[in-house]
């Protein structure tokens, strides 16, 4: 089984920038993918950013451009940058990471984009 936990959440104002971390514990090895989705209130939870164990990445067209997932294989940490912030990016945000056909889910981090 793997453990996320993630930080970073937080206020900022539209334009500006924040970014999250998820670090990954237990079966790390069996990892095969890891991504970040975000859930905003009255909505259903979206994909933001993925990641495979190779380094390749997808953005969703919301984020494309501002947003970037990045990982630190040393640190078995998945980072989400996200810049020039706007209020619909406001949610919290979800890291996952695919292993051995379950998806495991962290406890989530607040984002809260003021205008």
């Amino acid at each position: 089984q793997v453990q996320l936990v993630e930080s970073g959440g937080g206020l900022v104002q539209a334009g500006g920038s924040l970014r999250l971390s998820c670090a990954a514990s237990g079966s790390i090895f069996s990892i095969t993918a890891m991504g970040w989705y975000r859930q905003a209130p009255g909505k259903q939870r979206e994909l933001v950013a993925t990641i495979t164990s190779r380094g390749g990445t997808k953005h969703a067209a919301s984020v494309k451009g501002r947003f970037t997932i990045s990982s630190d294989n040393a640190k078995n940490t998945v980072y989400l940058q996200m810049n020039s912030l706007k209020p619909e990016d406001t949610a919290v945000y979800y890291c996952a990471a695919s292993s051995l056909g379950n998806e495991n889910w962290g406890q989530g981090t607040q984002v809260t984009v003021s205008s």
